[in-house]
């Protein structure tokens, strides 16, 4: 930036922001669109260099290490105002917030959207994708998905003009690893006894053992999972196919080491027995632990039609199922059986790889209860124009082969659809088979309950993820279950804050996202039992928002192409404050610009 300081213009900031279509399309994985490879230079693969491996011992280092500039002048930002400004080195996030100017990373550490573009409010700034919300004054994350906070930058007033001191390094991680505790159990490792025993190793697994170590817990942590690998990120298996276990990997090997987190790959624990506190592994390994978290996720439901056990069928657990179907689909017939978020992605994926991409679905139109009879259909239109068809209010009655391998597909209709390889998306069941002869409450579902404290009806006992049902604050604690990944993040954290007697209470607003062909969907909320959709913005041209109400109040929103609203809506249901469904009409009646301000009014 050298020494000359011009001074900019005033930044004006409409709630209405739209990503150009190149920086929306580095977002995710491209939709599908790209190989593995397209994700690896925005912030989104995990190939840690050497430095990024282990937290910087401290964010000032030297001197030498370190860049100061002016960047504007105080009266260029008004009170909740965000900027991006550059340091030469890097570029910093510069927040007015309360009088006060803070510096901080620019890039959202989960995906690395620009915070520029997202919503500051009640001292956070929450990310325009995918709702990781950061505190301004700390860097530090408040609410997920994700795992890393922002740095933090020293920010002086001289002059009447604002100056930045940062570490080049940090410019250049835009990452920060919180700082955490080293087990110093001495016979971690070798015997048969725990502090902590963690089963699935989720997002709820991970971020419940990151927490304790970040909490200052010392002791032994031993995290188990039915999968061969380490902690990886799993929504991305049905967004891009060929991803590699390695790209997903949510930490590296090191990190595990260094914070002494022990995993247990391929271990599958068969009995609990909570009186005893103590788990018993498929293989006859017994493990003693104080406290339990219990996060198996789920297992997907299987076809049950004749010709179930043909090969090429699938259900996309692992990377090494989604890479052996991108395999056999090249060039082939693809089926997916299911229109819900896995099958859709996994369908948006394969149209550039497959010969064809057909769609079985009981429902008549895609996501038709999740989103909505009108959103479902514009959806829907996307992908018949990206030659996907479609075969609605029916199911599969029987898989065919030829030679042991899938041949075709046939209908209740009695259609018959060529297929060489299948993928089943027909929704999951909790994976909690192994709790049935212990004490550990179930409901009629195969569901854990849990009360907000991630508490099941044993003392010690804890548990989070797809697997439970839980009571959700902004919906008068009826008890759900969200088996969002946004949502795991969340409750491993509060269980592992309750194992330290912290008295937390899981408090977030459920956050999720799909991306197909390079667009992405947005959604906050609990829509469960809506019975209105107010749309805003135009259907046909995939830009639009859906407010999805239930009497007079509005529970949740879905956009495209209408960042950052999603986490507007998110921020206003966590500050405590209900949405009301006259709002949202008179917003749309009146409203052919798009403005969002009337959200940020203090409302009813």
């Amino acid at each position: 930036m050298g020494g000359c300081f011009s001074k900019p213009k005033p930044v004006e900031l409409k709630i209405e922001v739209v990503l150009p279509e190149k920086e929306r399309g580095k977002e995710e994985l491209s939709g599908g669109k790209g190989s593995p490879r397209a994700y690896q230079g925005n912030g989104t693969a995990r190939h840690f260099h050497a430095e990024e491996r282990l937290p910087a011992p401290h964010p000032y280092p030297g001197a030498q290490d370190c860049v100061e500039a002016a960047v504007c002048h105080v009266k260029d930002l008004e009170n909740g105002q965000m900027r991006e400004v550059e340091l030469g080195w890097g570029k910093v996030l510069l927040v007015k917030d309360n009088g006060e100017f803070h510096a901080l990373g620019h890039k959202c550490p989960h995906y690395g959207a620009p915070l520029v573009k997202g919503v500051l409010s009640r001292g956070r700034v929450r990310c325009p994708w995918h709702g990781a919300c950061f505190n301004v004054s700390t860097g530090d994350l408040e609410d997920f998905p994700g795992l890393d906070s922002l740095h933090k930058f020293q920010v002086k007033i001289e002059k009447e003009k604002v100056y930045v001191r940062a570490s080049k390094q940090a410019l250049q991680l835009q990452r920060r690893t919180k700082v955490m505790a080293k087990c110093i159990s001495p016979c971690a490792g070798h015997s048969s006894s725990t502090n902590v025993l963690i089963v699935g190793a989720g997002a709820a697994g991970l971020v419940c053992a990151e927490t304790l170590r970040q909490e200052g817990f010392s002791d032994r942590i031993v995290l188990c999972t039915l999968d061969r690998h380490l902690p990886y990120d799993r929504p991305k298996l049905s967004k891009c196919l060929d991803a590699q276990p390695e790209q997903l990997a949510l930490r590296p090997k090191e990190f595990f080491r260094a914070y002494g987190i022990e995993v247990l790959t391929e271990a599958q624990v068969v009995t609990v027995d909570v009186r005893n506190k103590k788990v018993v592994f498929k293989d006859g390994f017994k493990l003693e632990y104080s406290k339990l978290l219990l996060a198996p996720g789920s297992s997907p439901k299987t076809l049950s039609c004749k010709g179930k056990e043909v090969e090429n069928v699938f259900t996309i657990r692992t990377p090494e199922d989604a890479n052996r179907v991108v395999r056999l689909a090249r060039g082939r017939n693809a089926v997916v059986v299911g229109a819900g978020f896995l099958g859709m992605e996994v369908a948006a994926y394969l149209t550039e790889k497959a010969h064809s991409v057909s769609v079985v679905e009981l429902e008549e139109t895609p996501f038709r209860r999740f989103l909505g009879e009108r959103v479902g259909r514009a959806l829907m239109k996307m992908f018949e124009n990206n030659r996907v068809k479609f075969y609605m209010q029916t199911e599969v009655s029987e898989l065919r082969a030829q030679e042991g391998k899938l041949k075709e597909v046939v209908l209740k209709s009695s259609k018959v659809v060529r297929a060489d390889v299948c993928v089943v998306g027909i929704g999951a069941v909790p994976a909690t088979g192994f709790l049935r002869q212990s004490s550990i409450s179930l409901d009629s579902r195969g569901f854990i309950p849990v009360n907000k404290m991630m508490l099941t009806n044993v003392p010690g006992v804890f548990a989070a993820g797809d697997a439970v049902t839980f009571p959700l604050a902004w919906r008068n604690n009826r008890k759900v279950n969200i088996p969002h990944w946004q949502m795991a993040h969340a409750q491993g954290r509060v269980a592992a804050q309750n194992m330290l007697a912290q008295e937390a209470e899981i408090s977030t607003v459920p956050y999720l996202w799909t991306a197909m062909f390079g667009k992405s969907l947005r959604y906050a909320g609990y829509g469960e039992g809506f019975d209105d959709v107010i749309i805003q913005g135009d259907l046909e041209e995939l830009k639009f928002v859906a407010f999805y109400t239930k009497g007079d109040e509005v529970i949740a929103v879905a956009s495209m192409n209408y960042d950052p609203i999603v986490s507007k809506v998110a921020e206003v249901l966590a500050s405590g404050r209900t949405i009301r469904k006259r709002e949202v009409e008179l917003f749309v009646l009146h409203s052919k610009t798009g403005d969002m301000s009337w959200l940020t009014g203090k409302g009813s």
